[in-house]
């Protein structure tokens, strides 16, 4: 059965990054754009092309210096700049099962801006494998491992958490038990391969958020762990 749920959520994952192609193609993501004009296109082409019209969690549509922020802060809408990284940040419903997925782009030629987006995909490669390898890991255990990538790669990370468990819609309400026990983030001392509060084996959704040391700009890219 886990298989099967581990199954759904590749699909809906897929979906989702189809979706995240789609916008790209579309040329959403501009200069001079609000970023709540973005966000208007993609929810319509969701719905249009995609049959969305759930998602577990608000989009989020970030730039510049927005880029520092997490997902629980509300900075000042900004219109797109000609040399800003942007992220997406979304959490589409696909029937009942979620998904969740972050991508960032580097919108001008400055080259740490550059290598900042393209270090988000390779240090989830890194933090990944340590999970892998890692049978008994917690939590805190790999948010730690997560600081540790980025400052090797010469960033701060910028997430509070670097990631939590995903599943059927809406996993927040089907999984009772502590909630700092569902994160990837220092509260939480579980073992991540331990079954949740219903005996279900739980499946992770990985976050790493890089900000550059001077916190000027920063990036955001998450997967299924």
């Amino acid at each position: 059965m886990s298989g099967g749920r581990r199954a759904k959520l590749e699909d809906a994952q897929a979906r989702g990054m189809a979706m995240l192609d789609a916008i790209e193609q579309a040329g959403f993501i501009a200069p001079g754009r609000l970023e709540t004009e973005v966000d208007d296109d993609i929810r319509a082409l969701a719905e249009r092309d995609f049959r969305v019209t759930v998602n577990w969690h608000k989009r989020l549509v970030r730039s510049g210096p927005n880029t520092l922020c997490t997902f629980h802060d509300k900075p000042p809408v900004r219109v797109i700049g000609p040399d800003d990284t942007v992220y997406l940040d979304m959490g589409p419903v696909f029937g009942e099962w979620e998904a969740d997925l972050g991508r960032s782009y580097a919108l001008g030629k400055d080259p740490e801006k550059r290598r900042l987006v393209a270090d988000l995909p390779r240090l989830f490669e890194i933090v990944k494998a340590q999970f892998d390898r890692s049978a008994d890991i917690t939590g805190a255990q790999l948010y730690a491992f997560a600081q540790m990538a980025a400052a090797d790669a010469g960033w701060l990370f910028g997430g509070v958490i670097a990631g939590h468990i995903v599943g059927e819609f809406p996993h927040a309400q089907r999984v009772p038990g502590d909630k700092d026990l569902h994160r990837i983030a220092p509260a939480n001392s579980k073992r991540m391969r331990d079954p949740d509060a219903n005996g279900d084996e739980r499946h992770w959704i990985l976050e790493i958020h890089l900000v550059d040391r001077a916190r000027s700009f920063g990036g955001f890219y998450e997967r299924l762990l």
